[in-house]
């Protein structure tokens, strides 16, 4: 078990990296199909594992100057009452239920994600355009960061595979500007939906976490090395298959497999 959490840990690390988000829509199926957690167990360590990644790759797209801190600045704000709010709302729903909402709103994200990735130049890659930020819109990113924060808090998700989506479409920033600033957002959002978590009860399985994480933040560092390397379009449109793959295997299993295990 330790190995395929080591093994899961690198490529979920490399995706949120060089996607700015995946993390946990990748973590919660793993967790849950593969190395065998309850579904609210597998939300909680996931906030776990994603806060850890985001925090390394975030890190590193700060550096290279991808992140918009205003947006990020109005988005967290508006974000964390619907983080708490969402977390109540999820303790009071079945495991069966919880997998298949989450499939069907990862199946939206993944669309949104593939039609912003095909607006991207074909050849841009790495971090040598510096896009400008756009300018805050208070509004707009105040009710994008409410409705995340609450999707966020009611999935156990650090929210990458929605906040990169709302900040490309919603909020105008380019793919790469998106992915940066995604990870700031996520670093916050899901300390916070973790200890919201905690605080009502739920528990980790300390073992499986911690060698996830590792091997999540490692990989979350080749991820960032990563993006500057391979076309954006190219990463957008594997992110999106990737999410969309994973959310029907989900539907499949809520609909005709029983559903997850413990649910």
């Amino acid at each position: 078990m330790a190995l395929a959490a080591i093994l899961f840990g690198l490529a979920i690390g490399l995706t949120v990296g060089a996607l700015g988000g995946g993390g946990s829509v990748l973590a919660v199926p793993v967790l849950v199909y593969v190395l065998g957690q309850s579904v609210h167990e597998a939300t909680t360590e996931s906030l776990v594992i994603v806060t850890a990644a985001a925090l390394a790759g975030g890190l590193g797209h700060a550096r290279e100057g991808q992140v918009c801190w205003r947006h990020a600045g109005a988005f967290v704000a508006a974000a964390l009452p619907g983080v708490i709010a969402g977390t109540v709302l999820g303790d009071a729903v079945g495991g069966a239920t919880l997998i298949a909402t989450f499939a069907v709103v990862m199946l939206v994200a993944a669309a949104a994600t593939w039609r912003k990735a095909s607006t991207a130049e074909a050849g841009a890659v790495g971090f040598a355009d510096r896009p400008v930020c756009p300018p805050v819109l208070l509004g707009r990113d105040l009710g994008v960061g409410l409705l995340v924060g609450l999707l966020t808090g009611f999935f156990g998700v650090g929210g990458g595979f929605l906040v990169v989506p709302a900040l490309a479409i919603a909020l105008a920033l380019s793919m790469r500007l998106a992915v940066g600033t995604s990870l700031v957002i996520i670093t916050v959002t899901s300390l916070l939906g973790l200890a919201s978590h905690l605080a009502i009860g739920r528990t980790i399985e300390a073992d499986v976490t911690i060698a996830m994480t590792v091997a999540c933040v490692i990989g979350a560092l080749g991820g960032v090395a990563v993006a500057g390397r391979v076309p954006q379009r190219l990463l957008g449109h594997g992110f999106a298959a990737v999410v969309a793959a994973v959310a029907v295997y989900l539907l499949v299993s809520a609909a005709f497999l029983g559903g997850p295990p413990g649910s």
